[in-house]
């Protein structure tokens, strides 16, 4: 196997490990940043749509597995994330999506999207506004999740010399 297929795969432990544990403690009003979707949106970009779809499926299946959630929501919403995302993976187009603030939005683009998915399984309470359910579950962590993405863009080498 061709270690450019791996190293997604190995990494996602430590930043399960990091979202899991350090994470919680910025959160601002309950809302932590998704580091998972920033890995998968990168992967996706760099290695394209079907490999996207698969990583999702596959850190979907350890996010559920590891951290005890209702097994199939991660599965589900990380597999189409990584889908919609592949989307924007192009061999001329890769350098300028890091480069700039478009991987940000492709970010926000993906976090809502997951966030969204998850919360429609996983929220049970018919009680909350579904304009409330929107912003808190969907738009805020997405917004903070784009945030913190843009890590990626400050430290994506600016040249390159093949």
């Amino acid at each position: 196997m061709r270690s450019q297929y791996v190293w997604p795969v190995i990494l996602f432990f430590p930043v399960l490990l990091f979202q899991t544990t350090i994470l919680p403690l910025i959160a601002i009003r309950g809302i932590i940043p998704d580091l998972i979707i920033i890995l998968l949106v990168y992967y996706s970009i760099m290695l394209g749509q079907m490999t996207g779809t698969i990583l999702g499926f596959i850190y979907g299946f350890f996010f559920d597995v590891i951290t005890g959630s209702l097994m199939g929501t991660s599965i589900l919403s990380l597999t189409i994330t990584g889908f919609v995302a592949g989307y924007f993976s192009n061999e001329n187009k890769r350098d300028i999506y890091f480069k700039n603030y478009i991987f940000v939005l492709i970010v926000a683009l993906c976090a809502i999207i997951n966030s969204l998915l998850n919360s429609f399984f996983v929220s049970v309470d018919l009680n909350t506004n579904m304009m409330s359910l929107l912003l808190n579950l969907g738009i805020l962590p997405a917004l903070y999740t784009s945030l913190i993405s843009t890590i990626v863009i400050v430290f994506y080498p600016k040249r390159n010399f093949d």
